[in-house]
């Protein structure tokens, strides 16, 4: 037995310690997916049923999709920092408290309004037209909804919560590359290549578009801020190349910058399936 006064090996203090670390960590990670668990389901919930007829309390005074709703037009106003349970709350005029009953917190607001602005466009605007036509009205589309709601580009969406919107833009884009001969898996691939060149681009104006509103300065002044160093750059003979490009080189437009790339992106599509026949 250890003695009274003895103390404890200093080794033996430290892989305890590491230990009872190891033990908390996995604590702390058993009850954060949990948590996520909780939130997926609960937003799942809401998702496909709705919801559910209080079996006592007063009478609901709110919808979901005024709730939603109601959310996307604040996020939309102030940037999505701004929104959060109590001023929802203050703007739907209803205590704090009453809303929970209504939406548990705001990770699963922010999962039904995703699936509200995933909803797929009127069907005619795909059914019938050719595979490329959709693929490029799907990418304006989706530029469209990112310049239109900038604070989309700070949500992650690469693991969504699968709504009726979402699951039913996906159906309906997937039906109008039924026919190519491609796998399942390759049309997929497509569609998220296609994705990931629209949230590439339109990141980049959204940045841009940031930038020069905090700053306060216009184009024109932060240019000629940097026209001295630049021209003596130019000058030196350090940079032939960028020296000897054409006036207009930087001149072509967001939009006009989108939709080149985007032919490029689907011509190359095209002469691999033209490829396989």
């Amino acid at each position: 037995m250890r003695e009274e006064n003895e103390q404890p090996h200093p080794g033996r203090t430290v892989v305890d310690a590491a230990r009872r670390g190891l033990t908390q960590v996995r604590t702390e990670q058993s009850d954060a997916v949990s948590r996520e668990k909780e939130r997926v389901t609960r937003s799942l919930e809401l998702l496909w049923h709705g919801l559910p007829e209080p079996s006592r309390g007063p009478r609901r005074t709110l919808t979901l999709e005024r709730i939603v709703e109601t959310a996307i037009t604040i996020a939309d106003a102030e940037g999505l920092d701004a929104l959060s349970m109590r001023r929802l709350a203050r703007d739907l005029d209803v205590g704090t408290m009453s809303l929970y009953r209504y939406v548990p917190d705001k990770a699963v607001l922010l999962d039904l309004m995703l699936d509200r602005l995933s909803a797929p466009g009127p069907r005619e605007d795909y059914a019938d037209r050719p595979w490329r036509e959709v693929l490029e009205r799907n990418a304006v589309g989706g530029r469209e909804l990112y310049l239109a709601h900038p604070w989309l580009m700070q949500v992650n969406w690469t693991r969504p919560v699968l709504g009726p919107s979402s699951t039913g833009g996906m159906e309906l884009l997937m039906s109008q590359l039924a026919g190519l001969p491609l796998s399942d898996q390759e049309k997929m691939m497509i569609v998220s290549t296609v994705d990931g060149y629209v949230t590439g681009t339109v990141r980049q104006e959204i940045q841009y578009n940031a930038a020069v509103a905090e700053a306060g300065m216009s184009d024109e002044e932060f240019w000629s801020a940097q026209l001295p160093f630049l021209e003596r750059a130019m000058n030196s003979g350090d940079y032939p190349t960028m020296a000897g490009m054409s006036e207009d080189t930087f001149d072509a437009g967001w939009e006009q910058t989108f939709r080149f790339g985007l032919r490029l992106l689907l011509d190359g599509l095209e002469r691999e399936l033209d490829r396989r026949g």
